[in-house]
């Protein structure tokens, strides 16, 4: 599967701790042969890996392309977003 990062998500990943970073790149190479689907509640039509206790990855699957939208490392970050669609 092609695995394309937006500029947002980029971001995101550049600004991490070093150890944050590492356990990403590690479920994202993991995502790249075999991305797990599950849906986020709510009707939001988006995909989220857990990555820690509090660090998630969000992102969409089209066909063999999966492409992720935003990396948080903290549940704070994660729940701001997340509210927002309400």
């Amino acid at each position: 599967m092609d695995l394309l990062i937006s500029e947002h998500a980029e971001k995101e990943l550049k600004n991490l701790p070093r150890d944050i970073q590492s356990l990403f790149l590690k479920h994202l190479e993991k995502m790249q042969e075999r991305p797990p689907q599950k849906h986020m509640k709510h009707g939001i039509l988006c995909h989220v890996e857990t990555v820690t206790r509090q660090a998630r990855i969000i992102y969409d699957i089209n066909g063999d392309r999966v492409c992720i939208l935003h990396c948080f490392a903290t549940h704070k970050e994660y729940e701001n977003w997340y509210l927002s669609y309400r």
